[in-house]
């Protein structure tokens, strides 16, 4: 039984190949992305395409997402909600979200996505005052700084059985250096501790490109 799998890029790309089904439009997306400076912070089709059957699977109508980038983890799950379901969008950087509502126009679901441009935690803030506990499923992709607090209000906002995805958990493994003492590696390495004893959730952890971790609200 092999208990580590090294990814090689042809590992990688071999999986994807076989796995992954990634319309023509997500694919021009991550495309135009990956020619961007900060094209590392999109999340791989692979995870998109799980993001996808999350939302199949589980039935998601109401969901969030903190940190939209070029949004190709946004169009991932509408894609996949039903008609009426709904996406509140999470950013404070105008050119990247507006290469995202391009895309979204183009693919027909903008009405799904409620787009807040400003701080994440005073929408998160102000959502909890009417909605809590009214959301599926939350994308945790923002600054790492404020991840303890978009833990917290997530779990406010999700329903019993809802499912949070929090991205970057491993840092570029930056998270076993002792020797880094950064301040968002600091805060990772509080949050996957606090998430392994907290008694409200279940979590799982998943090797997905800089470590995914899913809780499931108790």
């Amino acid at each position: 039984m092999i208990d580590h799998l090294t990814y090689t890029p042809e590992l990688v790309a071999y999986y994807r190949a076989v796995t992954v089904r990634e319309p023509d439009i997500l694919r021009r997306l991550r495309d135009e992305t990956l020619r961007l400076p900060n094209a590392q912070m999109q999340i791989s089709p692979e995870q998109g395409q799980f993001f996808r059957l999350l939302a199949e699977l589980f039935h998601f109508r109401r969901t969030i997402e903190i940190g939209v980038f070029t949004g190709y983890s946004c169009l991932n799950l509408a894609l996949a909600l039903p008609p009426d379901g709904r996406i509140v969008a999470c950013d404070i950087n105008k050119e990247w979200t507006d290469i995202a509502r391009r895309y979204w126009s183009e693919a027909g679901v903008e009405s799904k996505i409620e787009f807040k441009l400003g701080p994440a935690v005073e929408t998160l803030q102000h959502l909890a005052g009417n909605e809590a506990g009214k959301f599926d499923f939350v994308f945790v992709d923002g600054d790492k700084e404020n991840y303890d607090r978009y833990y917290e209000l997530s779990l406010l906002l999700l329903r019993s059985d809802g499912l949070m995805a929090l991205d970057n958990m491993l840092r570029a493994g930056r998270i076993v250096d002792s020797g880094d003492q950064t301040s968002d590696v600091q805060v990772l390495r509080a949050l996957n501790a606090k998430i392994r004893s907290d008694e409200r959730v279940t979590p799982a952890g998943l090797p997905f490109g800089d470590g995914l971790t899913l809780v499931r609200k108790r």
